[in-house]
């Protein structure tokens, strides 16, 4: 991998590694992976990978979350749902050197669709780090930095920013807030580095490094992006920040997206 992270031939390397995994998190990955096995064991489960700061290497203790990816057979049913919240739950109350846990289920058939081609399938091929089964990437094909990568991966914000709003106007605890800020925060920082990826030739997903290359390009809207960084790294349940995100920030990128890139093609 090269400091713009590509690997041979300029398509997008893969960014983590089991040998990556700081010690202070090997524990939380080897409880992840039993908890995970016992629960949807070979009928329910396909494949499981890491993604995020603990498989790359730059996670810091009792701050950063632990980011799974399960890979079902099936399409996810509400039981799955509610064995990946017990499983969260059980991990995050363990294990005091992480904040939080997420578990994002989806079907290998739509992981592999191609429809997914470069969204879910990017994903796993180049963020996700494998765990458990048979890795899907070796059935994907590599990825470049593209202005249709950057479509098909971010641009659906317009679409999210009022469940935004509307999650934020119910949020009646700091912890709410905090949730809800984190997701905000790291969710616009990778669009504003979208946003640039083509332009920059590269990939990373670093938060701050993705807010400093966004504001060689954007340095009007820079230190609102460096606020984002923080946020998706230390969530805040300041109502301002995230008002400054969800209704100034959010907005205006959204807008730059759609009339740089388009926008993301509907899903079934």
């Amino acid at each position: 991998m090269n400091e713009r992270g590509l690997g041979y031939g300029g398509t997008i390397a893969r960014e983590g590694a089991l040998d990556r995994v700081p010690v202070t998190f090997v524990p939380v990955v080897k409880a992840a992976r039993a908890r995970i096995t016992e629960t949807f064991g070979r009928t329910r489960l396909h494949s499981a990978y890491l993604y995020g700061s603990i498989p790359r290497g730059t996670a810091t203790p009792g701050v950063s979350d632990l980011d799974l990816q399960l890979a079902l057979h099936d399409e996810p049913s509400e039981a799955d749902r509610a064995d990946a919240r017990a499983i969260e739950a059980v991990l995050d109350c363990a294990f005091p050197q992480i904040d939080g846990v997420g578990i994002l289920l989806t079907s290998k058939r739509r992981l592999l669709s191609d429809a997914e081609h470069y969204d879910g399938g990017f994903f796993i091929a180049c963020l996700c780090t494998p765990l458990l089964g048979p890795d899907l990437a070796e059935q994907l094909p590599r990825f470049r930095p593209t202005a249709l990568l950057a479509r098909e991966t971010n641009g659906d914000l317009a679409r999210v920013l009022p469940y935004w709003r509307a999650t934020a106007a119910e949020a009646t605890t700091d912890a709410d807030r905090r949730t809800l800020s984190r997701l905000v925060g790291r969710r616009i920082v990778r669009t504003g580095f979208t946003l640039i990826m083509p332009r920059w030739g590269g990939w990373t997903s670093d938060l701050d490094q993705s807010a400093e290359l966004f504001g060689r390009y954007y340095p009007e809207r820079v230190e609102q992006m460096r606020v984002a960084a923080s946020i998706g790294r230390a969530p805040s349940p300041d109502p301002a920040v995230l008002g400054m995100l969800i209704n100034d920030l959010g907005p205006w990128l959204a807008a730059e997206y759609t009339a740089v890139h388009g926008e993301k093609a509907p899903r079934p």
